[in-house]
């Protein structure tokens, strides 16, 4: 089966654009399966629904969360869906599967006014500070991930338009509108970013480390976490709450659900419905009406 995993990782990677993240937990649950079946003595290509079942089962006796399960079982009918296409199998023992019933969390996020006091936290004029002032505003100016935030390069920035590019899961590009509160802090550390910059000055990114280097997405956390301790806020907020503060606002200030949901990079409103294309013209005027610093 290694063989098979290998070349199924191969094609996600090369093919459909899969994120690293998406890559290593496949291969994560696929080699878990492989080790279960190897402990049964039972070859990939000869198990059943009724043992994959059995798999399955294991991980809710052992208490694993459902959404673990689930993308297990994402995993599993992946992998075979392709071993069909490659005709190294006949079916699909995964596809009868049911998926387990997702627990529905209230995702966490910040009122207007917690979010205007986390924002004006960051007050001095050295570089990290400035920087770290420019993240703050352009999450809540964008609603953009922190994988997206970190990947932006120097070139992506457009201050006069208020546009970004950025990168999404799949590497899916959209552009997105920013406020002026945002610009100005965005400006500003550019200004400043130039002394972050190490001798060579060949990194592109545009959020940098203090050793000109690209952050990381784990130190952006903290650098949110940092923020917040200084704040009245005792919620466990994460950049991710920045992104759903974003989409709640504008939601409550009467922005269009459809239009949020394009400047989020999300390709559907539920997995099941597919989304209206809205073109830049009518983000952009939805944006300015309805967005709290734009």
């Amino acid at each position: 089966m290694n063989k098979e995993i290998s070349e199924f990782l191969s094609f996600l990677r090369h093919e459909k654009n899969a994120s690293p993240h998406t890559l290593a937990a496949y291969e994560r649950d696929l080699r878990q399966v492989a080790a279960y079946l190897k402990e049964r003595e039972v070859r990939w290509d000869k198990a059943g629904n009724v043992l994959l079942r059995g798999f399955l089962a294991e991980l809710h006796e052992k208490k694993r969360k459902k959404s673990t399960i689930g993308r297990k079982l994402a995993a599993l009918r992946s992998f075979y869906a392709f071993c069909v296409r490659k005709k190294w199998t006949t079916e699909n023992p995964a596809k009868v599967l049911a998926t387990p019933k997702q627990e529905k969390k209230v995702p966490s996020f910040l009122s207007e006014d917690e979010t205007i006091a986390l924002l004006d936290l960051p007050r001095s004029g050295k570089p990290l500070d400035l920087r770290d002032k420019a993240i703050l505003e352009l999450f809540y100016a964008t609603g953009i991930r922190v994988s997206e935030l970190v990947g932006i390069e120097t070139g992506d920035l457009h201050f006069g338009e208020r546009l970004v590019r950025v990168r999404g899961k799949g590497k899916k590009e959209r552009i997105v509108p920013f406020g002026r509160k945002a610009r100005e802090a965005l400006e500003e550390y550019s200004r400043a970013r130039r002394g972050l910059i190490d001798k060579e000055g060949a990194e592109p990114a545009f959020f940098l480390n203090y050793r000109g280097g690209r952050l990381t997405t784990r130190s952006v956390q903290r650098m949110v976490r940092k923020y917040i301790h200084r704040t009245a806020v005792v919620r466990k907020i994460s950049p991710h709450s920045l992104r759903h503060s974003f989409a709640s606002h504008l939601l409550g200030r009467g922005a269009d659900l459809r239009v949020i949901q394009e400047l989020l990079g999300h390709s559907s409103l539920a997995t099941t419905q597919k989304y209206t294309h809205v073109d830049l013209k009518q983000l952009l005027d939805v944006y300015k009406k309805s967005h709290p610093r734009s």
